[in-house]
């Protein structure tokens, strides 16, 4: 612990803010400033003197945590390794298996940038293999078939990552922040995974002011933009009706996985299932009579996390719908077009292992995630000119389901409607197919012209 009595300790500052006033307390410590926040001036100024009362008694201060010795807790020497792991196991038994994963990447990122030494560095793809894929694994951190290469990887990582409390100083912190903004290429992150990355980040912080390792969080004092996040679907990537049909027949044609996935992307487009669901649908599930308007009982939904995160040692986790309880169902339409593909799917496939609708060639069971993807990025290939190929037309199966929606909402269908059967509030569901919305552009052009004297 590397101490100094170089201390000067300034008057208490007063800050005026949205949610109200906030009293900072203001020192330097060895030449660096520093500052803590309290909600009430009392506090402010009680802290305040023990600092000056410190100080008046040539007590030694903390060059790292800027405190006298004595108010040094002895939890402020956890390291940021131990925190994460720490986080991971806390969370784990009560999120999804995607979740486990996601919280997994931002930790490993996260940790990444609070390395502080270089010296013998394990090189990057190592480095967040062992952090993403063990370290933060909590089924899987300490295992014995561990490779030799992980073990030493974070076992370098235990030696080289700083303490916790070096997140209370805005040095440490905003170079976190903006190399969470930066992609292992150089280029600008996607800005979804930068807000994602930044909310874990923010509940990490919010756990350890909860285990008494910060003060307190040290995120919302800190000025700092975080980019854009683009929440409304793409207009450009929503397919009409002719497009999707033609889409349709070209995954029909792709080898002899095509003619099977028909009634899967149809699912997504008729009846805008998420993928997940339409993955789940099960004999039991169908009200789909020979011809005419049908049904769906979606009753769970089955996301693809990887068989190192699920508890069941599968690719795809058993989780409840989207937004709603466990158990809780919704109920879908199924369109005559959509029933006629169904019946002939079952006609030609039939079910799958405990009724499965949809299953694999192979092993008649659950659907890759892998064979989804591979299908459709053919399916587009053989229909679309190279230039439509390249623009983000039906680029993923999810873009379906959006077609879908947006189709509902334009042919007059009521927003309330389309919510209870997509599976999403209003609130939502306006907001993110904002700009797929017809707002009657052809009529306006023409009163345009009319007013221009073309008219």
């Amino acid at each position: 612990m590397s101490i100094t009595y170089d201390v000067r300790v300034w008057s208490t500052e007063i800050y005026e803010g949205k949610r109200g006033r906030t009293y900072w307390v203001r020192w330097r410590v060895a030449g660096q400033p520093r500052k803590e926040p309290f909600k009430t001036k009392a506090l402010a100024e009680s802290y305040r003197s023990e600092l000056v009362s410190a100080a008046r008694k040539g007590e030694a201060f903390d060059v790292e945590s800027g405190r006298p010795v004595s108010m040094r807790r002895q939890t402020e020497t956890m390291s940021w390794y131990q925190l994460a792991c720490s986080f991971a196991d806390m969370k784990w038994l009560h999120v999804a298996a995607t979740t486990r994963r996601t919280h997994a990447e931002a930790l490993a990122a996260l940790t990444v940038l609070m390395l502080s030494g270089t010296k013998g560095r394990p090189d990057g793809p190592l480095l967040r293999r062992a952090l993403t894929r063990w370290a933060f694994n909590t089924a899987r951190r300490g295992a014995e078939d561990t490779p030799d290469a992980v073990r030493q990887t974070l076992d370098w990582v235990k030696r080289n990552t700083r303490d916790v409390e070096s997140l209370s100083r805005a040095e440490v912190l905003r170079p976190i922040l903006d190399g969470l903004t930066v992609r292992l290429d150089g280029k600008p992150a996607a800005p979804s995974v930068v807000s994602r990355r930044r909310k874990i980040f923010n509940t990490v912080l919010e756990y350890a002011v909860e285990s008494g390792l910060l003060e307190a969080n040290p995120l919302p004092q800190l000025k700092w933009r975080p980019p854009k996040v683009v929440t409304t679907v793409d207009k450009r990537s929503v397919a009409n009706p002719v497009q999707a049909r033609t889409l349709l027949e070209s995954v029909r044609e792709q080898g002899r996985i095509g003619p099977r996935m028909v009634a899967f992307y149809a699912c997504l487009y008729y009846a805008a299932m998420r993928p997940e669901e339409a993955v789940r649908l099960a004999k039991s599930n169908l009200r789909i009579p020979k011809e005419g308007w049908g049904e769906f009982i979606l009753d769970g939904a089955e996301p693809h996390a990887g068989r190192e995160w699920t508890d069941s040692g599968k690719n795809r986790d058993q989780r409840q719908l989207k937004q709603r309880a466990r158990g809780e169902s919704r109920t879908v339409p199924c369109p005559p077009e959509l029933t006629a593909i169904i019946n002939a799917h079952i006609d030609d496939f039939g079910f799958g292992a405990n009724g499965r609708l949809f299953v694999s060639e192979r092993n008649k069971e659950e659907l890759p995630k892998g064979t989804i993807n591979r299908v459709w990025r053919w399916a587009r290939a053989d229909v679309f000119t190279p230039e439509v190929h390249a623009t983000p037309l039906a680029r993923t199966p999810y873009d379906l389901r959006h077609a879908a929606v947006s189709t509902w909402l334009n042919g007059g269908v009521p927003s309330t409607q389309v919510a209870e059967w997509a599976g999403q509030s209003v609130e939502v569901l306006l907001r993110i197919y904002a700009k797929c919305l017809d707002g009657g552009e052809a009529a306006l052009r023409q009163r345009i012209e009319r007013a221009l004297g073309h008219g």
